[in-house]
């Protein structure tokens, strides 16, 4: 059995406009909109890590038939930093202390993304203890508090020691591990 159905599309000649452009310019063929590139300015906040959304509202496409523009959707890709490494909000470096340094303890400086801070390495600090320094993290986004900065310490080791550098370490050696012993 045959029988008649409607179907309901778009006009290809004014495309839903109700209104036929004769003339249509040749910059937007009629369409009311034009591509451009524009370079903008905007505020990121702190906090902000990879693949998190900033909305600018407005400053997306125009509208169709003159209608208002829509929103434009930044995603943020966080470039690694050369000291600091981040997870979620903590941020993780490393400091090389001296072996003095190590054994008799020590206050150094380090650096944070707030600034420089002294901390004190303890007596006897083994390499790969790690410090924390409390609120020295990345900002909560959009909200209040911050991660905490956790420091490995690394102690270094000179490859090459001056004659009196060697009696001295020589002389510890005897000290720790007699002969014998």
């Amino acid at each position: 059995m045959l029988g008649s159905f409607v179907t309901v599309r778009t006009c290809p000649e004014c495309n839903g406009t109700g209104e036929v452009i004769e003339h249509p310019c040749s910059r937007c063929h009629g369409t009311g909109r034009v591509k451009e590139r524009s370079k903008i300015s905007i505020n990121v906040p702190a906090g902000v890590d990879n693949g998190s959304r900033l909305r600018l509202k407005g400053q997306g496409n125009a509208g169709p038939n003159g209608g208002p523009p829509g929103d434009l959707y930044i995603v943020t890709e966080v470039i690694p930093h050369p000291k600091f490494r981040r997870d979620g909000r903590d941020i993780h470096s490393q400091i090389k202390v001296s072996y003095p340094q190590a054994v008799l303890g020590a206050k150094v400086t380090v650096e944070t993304l707030w600034g420089e801070e002294t901390v004190t390495i303890p007596p006897g600090t083994q390499p790969g203890t790690v410090i924390r320094l409390k609120g020295k993290g990345m900002p909560e986004l959009n909200g209040r508090g911050r991660g905490d900065h956790y420091i490995e310490v690394q102690v270094d080791v000179p490859r090459k020691v001056n004659p009196a550098q060697r009696r001295l370490l020589l002389e510890l050696q005897k000290i720790l591990h007699p002969p014998g012993s």
